[in-house]
């Protein structure tokens, strides 16, 4: 964070776009404001083009206004339903809102709305990092209303709420996890109060739609160490409620001596890893996500202890349930995720064991264009604090790496289809779609990828001629 005076606060907003938002609110007689993110960002050097302004007045009538001012190529759109409009202008958008008061039924999250001052409007902010106004009058150009000490909380590195927090998240409960979201995105601590309220009123979540809740939890999982969120959701008891199969990974059960690690610990170190290397939401969903089904594969074996067979494929089982559910995208992001938490075993099992061309080719075929994405998973995974066993499977990794590259150099196998069709096959022998066909095509795709014919026509020709004559088939008169 950085210090600003208000002749820092005035020369900033003496520029670009705020000049004419000065002008016009001048020339009509309204105080205006730019409040909120743009605010909070500005101290703390976060870039952001989303503007909002707070009018006290009409804010349709004012963003009007500036797009006229502005000129043809400002764009206006107006909700009056909600008494705001948006102008877009150069990449930059601002949003007018007249100032409000609000109050709210317990059943919804929608406000009753009343013209107010911009005490009220700031009364009715989230968090007091986001309570904070600058003028835009020239006569009061870069005054700071701080009404709330939003300034002092974000030196402290702190986020609460202006008003009780018990009305704040009782009012609208998007609230907790908004407030969850911030601390994650920025780093921040959440006051004691403010998150014993998120505790007391969890339950208030179940009146927000899934899709605001998958929202902040994509802005969770964006953020530069997602982590802290999800322990966060998961300490004040919101986790069990909008995502219970992440929760249910928690816990270690010890028998005869002998425990397994914390998956949801376990789960969030690979998270983390995983966001240190790409900003792709959707790795980060797998992710999340690489070992959701062992709570539902956890066995006891006498001798060898706590087993989580096939946890990946039933993990991959459960994924469009939980993408319905959640309503998260149900398209091929979904699918993404889905192949990489059904695949994120099998480069652990090949590094683990000898690196075989026939296993190599099989995981390419498999992984396709997402082979790199799964290992950059796969390394994620490896969280052993044995610093020896560690460096040992990260070694057979760059083995698996360098083996990927020399084959597909060699093979061309990522997207591989047979080179001989299925419709090829009927025609060469005469036959209607059948078990016979399926045979003769997985044998020649299975030869190819077990490196015993090359993936070349001719040789596929030949041997699948060689499968057809086994099974009794020969060529159709007109094939001959």
């Amino acid at each position: 964070m950085i210090e600003l005076t208000q002749e820092d606060l005035k020369t900033h907003f003496s520029k670009n776009i705020f000049q004419p938002i000065t002008a016009t609110a001048d020339a009509l007689g309204l105080e205006c404001y730019a409040v909120g993110g743009y605010v909070r960002d500005l101290f703390l050097q976060r870039p952001s083009k989303d503007i909002d302004v707070v009018v006290v007045g009409s804010g349709i009538e004012m963003a009007q206004a500036y797009a006229n001012r502005l000129g043809k190529h400002a764009h206006i759109a107006v909700f009056k339903n909600f008494g705001t409009a948006q102008v877009k202008y150069k990449g930059t958008e601002v949003e007018f809102v007249g100032a409000r008061r609000e109050s709210y039924q317990r059943n919804s999250r929608k406000p009753i709305v009343e013209n107010g001052t911009l005490q009220d409007d700031q009364n009715r902010r989230d968090f007091t990092i986001n309570a904070m106004a600058v003028c835009l009058n020239q006569s009061r150009l870069g005054e700071l209303v701080d009404p709330f000490n939003g300034i002092a909380d974000m030196k402290e590195r702190t986020i609460r709420t202006p008003l009780d927090p018990d009305i704040t998240f009782s009012d609208d409960p998007l609230r907790m996890m908004r407030c969850i979201r911030f601390a994650t995105q920025l780093n921040f601590y959440i006051d004691d109060e403010t998150f014993e309220s998120i505790t007391r009123n969890k339950e208030r979540i179940e009146i927000i739609s899934k899709e605001r809740i998958a929202d902040e939890l994509n802005k969770i999982m964006l953020s530069p160490i997602p982590s802290k969120g999800f322990i966060d959701l998961e300490r004040c008891g919101l986790l069990a409620l909008i995502f219970p199969e992440l929760a249910a990974l928690q816990g270690i059960e010890v028998k005869n001596g002998r425990g397994h690690k914390d998956n949801f610990y376990h789960t969030l170190e690979v998270l983390d890893n995983i966001s240190k290397e790409t900003d792709n939401l959707w790795l980060r969903w797998a992710a999340l996500l690489h070992d959701i089904a062992k709570p539902a594969t956890k066995r006891w074996e006498p001798r060898i202890g706590w087993t989580f067979h096939n946890h990946n494929f039933i993990g991959e089982k459960m994924i469009p349930n939980i993408f319905r559910r959640m309503k998260l995208p149900m398209n091929e992001k979904m699918k993404y995720v889905q192949k990489l938490v059904g695949l994120h075993m099998r480069p652990i099992a090949i590094a683990d064991d000898e690196v075989t061309d026939s296993a190599v080719r099989r995981l390419l075929f498999e992984a396709s264009n997402d082979i790199d994405d799964l290992m950059v998973l796969c390394e994620a995974d490896i969280t052993s604090k044995n610093s020896e066993r560690k460096q040992r499977f990260l070694n057979n990794f760059q083995l698996v790496r360098q083996k990927l590259k020399d084959i597909e150099e060699k093979d061309r196998i990522r997207n591989f289809q047979p080179p001989i069709s299925g419709e090829e096959i009927m025609r060469i022998f005469g036959l209607e779609p059948s078990m016979e066909v399926g045979a003769l095509k997985s044998s020649i795709k299975d030869a190819i990828l077990d490196g015993v014919i090359p993936n070349e026509y001719n040789a596929a020709y030949a041997y699948m001629m060689e499968k057809a004559t086994k099974m009794g088939l020969t060529p159709s008169q007109a094939d001959k």
